[in-house]
Formats: structure tokens, sequence, C-alpha cells
């Protein structure tokens, strides 16, 4: 992994739009994944910030990196 990059896989988890690896592994291999609006089959795609990630039935996140990454969504800011 790059610095300030991501794995899709990992940030579906992290932004809690899917539960667990194995979920994003299959709703990705169904194509139930876009980034920045079209449909993404690769697990392993590199997210380096900005690009929009969104979930077929769910919701969708923005990919930010470096710096402060603000509060992850469904969660409150930390102190």
């Amino acid at each position: 992994m790059r610095a300030g990059t991501i794995r899709l896989g990992q940030f579906l988890k992290l932004a809690n739009l899917l539960d667990s690896g194995a979920e994003a592994k299959q709703v990705i291999a169904e194509g139930g994944v876009q980034v920045d609006g079209e449909v993404e089959l690769r697990r392993g795609r590199q997210l380096g910030g900005g690009e929009v990630v969104s979930v077929a039935g769910g919701g969708a996140a923005r990919v930010r990196t470096g710096g402060d990454p603000g509060p992850t969504p469904g969660h409150p800011p930390q102190r």
C-alpha cells in the first residue's frame, strides 16, 4: 500500500459501509460497489483521496487522506 492510499475493501469496512472483509469481497464481486459512479470489481483498488464510494442499497462516503481524517460516517468526531 502506498502512503496516503487505502484499498477499497479496507475503506468499505473503515467507513462502516459494510460490516466485514468477507461481506466486502462478496458485494464487490457482485458489482454492488461503485467508485465515482462506476462499478468497481477490484477489492484491492487503491483509493488516494477524493473518490466517492457507494454501495448498492446502502450509503456512500468520500475518501479522505492525510492530515485530519475527519469523522468517519456514523461516528462522532473524537476529541
